[in-house]
């Protein structure tokens, strides 16, 4: 499969931009309402921290079969200043930015796989993979 559409995120616009893709590629795979509602809201999530923390980079998401499965593939990477409490960051009710701190403990809940691999300095990388039930 592995179609991939981008997003590169530098405003508040291109959160909006990624949403839509993200459901419109969800709804393409056959994904339900909830499952599309789960995947638009873990895409605002990485896109948000994105435009707040690192100042630009880009989401893609990409459509994936595997062993009979179809799923969706969310990738969030950006050359931001990284993120240096990696525990911290996971921790549900953690914020940096006074918000309700769902942030990457929610997007983790909210996908079936979650990934991320950040370097101080050097950037964050998070994949997150949601499959069609």
């Amino acid at each position: 499969m592995g179609d991939q559409s981008c997003v590169k995120i530098v405003n508040e616009w291109d959160i909006v931009a990624a949403r839509q893709l993200g459901r419109n590629v969800a709804k393409e795979l056959g994904f339900g309402t909830v499952d599309q509602a789960r995947i638009t809201t873990a895409i605002s999530e990485l896109a948000r921290n994105i435009y707040l923390y690192a100042g630009q980079g880009q989401i893609c998401i990409s459509k994936l079969s595997e062993s009979g499965k179809l799923g969706l593939k969310l990738s969030a990477v950006d050359s931001g200043p990284g993120i240096k409490d990696l525990r911290q960051v996971m921790q549900d009710g953690f914020s940096t930015s006074g918000g309700l701190g769902a942030g990457l403990p929610g997007v983790k809940r909210l996908m079936d796989e979650f990934q991320i691999e950040t370097e101080v300095g050097k950037g964050t990388d998070i994949q997150a993979i949601k499959w069609l039930r």
